[in-house]
């Protein structure tokens, strides 16, 4: 293959190109939302990494196989051999990756413009919902993952000794197995002595517990 006919293949493909530059974008603003306002527990940045990467590779399948039933055929098998044990423990984390997935495939199949309009339209409703929403944790810059595992404390304990020394507190997740309850929040911690306070107050209602404090915003350091 000489040089034009490398040229005008590029040209055959233009629009694969120009779809797959507004992928990475519509999915690298997701990720700033996400980033910023997404509500799942766990290291959201590092998440939405994959964001981009995830949209293009499927835009990258759609636009091989659209043309070819064998190719389409083809897929099916491979991905019925290929089994991905990620482990999604927030039902947001796969609601956003349903999105991203969505970009790639409207953005693959060639249906760029519904597949922007679709876009402004969920980060509006997005952001319409971010605005309105009453959320007990006011200081995003504050914010800390804490993790309770207990066997003598129960609940309503827990909630409130958080109550009595955290600002804000919003469960995030409840589990109890073989009398073990095991309890996720995010708290909004104003100091480092604020935290011992409260993991001294949760020992002695349970000498045995485990605590656990993530910091997610550098109050800590």
């Amino acid at each position: 293959m000489d040089f034009s006919q490398f040229v005008f293949n590029l040209q055959d493909h233009s629009q694969f190109v120009l779809n797959a530059l507004l992928a990475a974008l519509l999915t690298w603003l997701l990720s700033l939302y996400y980033n910023r306002y997404g509500r799942a527990v766990g290291n959201r940045s590092k998440f939405s990494h994959n964001f981009i990467l995830l949209a293009l590779t499927t835009m990258l399948i759609i636009y091989i196989v659209k043309s070819s039933i064998a190719l389409s055929l083809g897929l099916v098998g491979a991905l019925s051999i290929v089994r991905f044990r990620a482990a999604i423990k927030d039902p947001e984390e796969l609601t956003y990756l349903f999105l991203v997935i969505g970009i790639g495939l409207g953005m693959g199949a060639n249906q760029s413009g519904i597949t922007i309009l679709a876009f402004v339209l969920i980060m509006a409703i997005l952001i319409l919902r971010s605005s309105t929403q009453k959320n007990k944790l006011k200081s995003l810059d504050n914010q800390m993952v804490l993790s309770v595992s207990s066997r003598l404390a129960n609940e309503a304990q827990i909630n409130t000794i958080l109550k009595t020394h955290f600002s804000g507190i919003e469960l995030r997740r409840l589990s109890q197995d073989n009398g073990d309850l095991r309890i996720t929040y995010v708290v909004e911690a104003d100091s480092i002595e604020q935290i011992s306070i409260v993991k001294g107050a949760l020992l002695e209602a349970d000498a045995a517990a485990s605590i656990s404090f993530i910091d997610n915003k550098n109050i800590a350091h």
